[in-house]
């Protein structure tokens, strides 16, 4: 059974950067798609970038420019590197992996929260 465990977050400063990385626990097919998602209070949970194995990448409008998603198979491990931030991107990110058209298909980890604000 796969796990996932998201670490990285903090509080940062407007303007300020963060890395965040997520590890994939047992076994992850190589075709199998990795992706951040973000949830702010009240909001629901958005999709914010996503990476195939072969590391096609996509991302959200509001972070195109200003994230970045990588990943290191041998690892199963995914990251966020995120700069430029506002505090519209105060949230709890979460990882998750599963196809290109739907990268969450397993039970959601506890998330790491990140908070920007001066």
């Amino acid at each position: 059974q796969v796990q996932l465990v998201e670490s990285g977050g903090g509080l940062v400063q407007p303007g300020g950067s963060l890395r965040l990385s997520c590890s994939a626990s047992g076994v992850v097919n190589r075709v199998v798609a990795m992706a951040w998602f973000r949830q702010a209070p009240g909001n629901e949970r958005e999709l914010v970038a996503r990476i195939t194995y072969g590391e096609t990448s996509a991302y959200a409008d509001s972070v195109k420019g200003r994230f970045t998603i990588s990943r290191d198979n041998a690892k199963n491990t995914v990251y966020l590197q995120m700069n430029s931030l506002t505090p519209e991107d105060t949230a709890v990110y979460y990882c998750n992996v599963g196809s290109w058209s739907q990268p969450s298909i397993l039970p959601w980890g506890q998330g790491t929260q990140v908070t920007v604000s001066s």
